[in-house]
């Protein structure tokens, strides 16, 4: 079986014994996902592999600490502490739900799925950051022990409120979307010295009604304007008793509350960096995610304030203009994935009256945007840094849930030979990004044409 997931030259950071025991980790990922796929004692195997890797995965960690100590790398506390996240967090709970599980397939898919993606993200962001190769992704921090107990502050209050067991799947959330999301921004501040915190929550839509719409004996399967005011309250709630908590919180009062837009709430997370940004699941309930933004890092009028006197219209308003988005002539998805702002903002303007158009920067990026929310096509940038879109697309392609979603290249060179090299990784389609952009647009839009999918 060929390899999932490739080393690449430019995962390399230069220095050996890090770089083979990274290749060395990519090695026993591949094996897992071949164990997965014998059927004969694969729950023996796997638990074999995964033991396999756990413990290089551990060796590596402390190798790859005591040689940025040895250079006085500055970064070091904060990548030690992303270590021991995944140590301490991730792969305790991967393995939990494996064992609960019996193996499952499912169970066995996430599990790889999360570990591929933790390593692949960590060694393209933080392991290039240690030679000055690229800038980490998560900078400011809250101090781990204050991460540790919120997470276990906001699971205790899950299963005190609606009685479910949540589990924190990522404490690097990046405000990918999933499933159809409710946004909801609560903005603190202190009388005393105007200091002010920012609290974002995101909730899957069904965890709304299986949590709050139970607990309020609504009979709907369909978010409501009473259901989401009850929400609101509820999170204000929620956010408050976990401040309650932290002393750090303390004389912290709420100064405006506002609902917001896929859109906007993207805007906030590409432009900030969370204190801490953590995506949980409580089984088969929904999703949810909790992130912390600096204060010194807020941004106003993201959003309108919700206020005694708007609060029925607004929440009226941000309900039907989400019911016209769900609905609006049954919009495909679109994910667009390019390393220039610049073409991402110009695809999204092109397309966002007829497509809801998500974007990614990376090929990272696009794999976890995926996961969470399934377009219905991706246009991927052939020419990106590092994780370029052929390697996306072998990951794409890799995997079985993601092996039918049609992906149309975008590229910049239409000579033949360049053509011919793109054309033999069988993607849909392609799309050269100097065609007038009605003739783009054309080309996406006859791709969804009944006739054409008939074909």
């Amino acid at each position: 079986m060929e390899g999932r997931f490739q080393w690449r030259e430019e995962y390399s950071i230069g220095v050996e014994a890090i770089d083979k025991e990274h290749q060395r980790l990519f090695q026993i990922i591949n094996k897992l996902f071949s164990f997965r796929d014998e059927e004969k004692d694969s729950q023996w195997i796997c638990l074999e592999g995964i033991k396999y890797f756990k413990g290089h995965a551990l060796q590596h960690f402390a190798d790859e600490e005591a040689y940025m100590a040895s250079i006085g790398y500055e970064g070091l506390e904060r990548h030690k502490s992303i270590h021991r996240g995944f140590q301490k967090n991730t792969l305790p709970a991967l393995e939990e739900e494996l064992l609960r599980t019996g193996y499952s397939t499912e169970a066995m898919e996430h599990f790889l799925g999360v570990c591929a993606g933790w390593l692949i993200g960590h060694t393209l962001t933080e392991d290039q950051a240690i030679r000055e190769k690229g800038a980490g992704t998560w900078e400011n921090l809250l101090p781990e022990e204050e991460v540790a107990a919120m997470k276990k502050v906001i699971t205790h209050l899950v299963f005190d409120l609606f009685h479910l067991e949540s589990q924190v799947i990522s404490d690097a959330y990046g405000g990918e979307k999933f499933g159809s999301g409710v946004y909801y921004r609560l903005i603190y501040d202190t009388p005393q010295d105007e200091k002010k915190q920012e609290i974002l929550m995101v909730f899957e839509e069904k965890l709304l009604i299986n949590t709050v719409g139970k607990v309020l004996g609504i009979q709907t399967n369909k978010l409501d304007a009473m259901l989401t005011n009850a929400a609101r309250y509820t999170a204000r709630q929620f956010v408050e008793r976990v401040m309650e908590r932290f002393p750090s919180f303390k004389g912290y009062r709420l100064k405006e509350d506002s609902l917001l837009s896929y859109e906007q709430f993207q805007k906030v997370f590409q432009q900030k960096k969370p204190q801490v940004s953590l995506l949980l699941n409580t089984g088969g309930a929904g999703y949810f995610s909790y992130s912390v933004i600096a204060p010194h890092l807020l941004e106003e009028g993201v959003g309108t304030p919700l206020h005694p006197d708007n609060a029925m219209t607004e929440v009226k308003n941000y309900l039907a203009r989400r019911e016209e988005q769900r609905e609006g002539g049954g919009k495909r998805k679109l994910l667009v994935v390019d390393d220039s702002a610049t073409i991402r903002q110009a695809m999204k303007g092109l397309l966002e009256k007829d497509y809801e158009v998500s974007l990614a920067e990376s090929g990272v990026a696009a794999i976890r945007a995926i996961t969470l929310d399934r377009p219905d096509l991706v246009l991927l940038d052939y020419e990106m840094p590092v994780c370029d879109g052929s390697q996306t697309m072998v990951m794409l392609r890799s995997e079985k849930s993601f092996a039918d979603i049609p992906v149309f290249f975008l590229t910049g060179r239409g000579d033949p030979e360049s053509v011919k090299k793109l054309l033999s990784l069988k993607p849909t389609g392609y799309l050269l990004k100097y065609l007038k952009p009605a003739e783009i647009k054309k080309k996406i839009d006859h791709f969804f044409e009944p006739e054409h999918n008939a074909g």
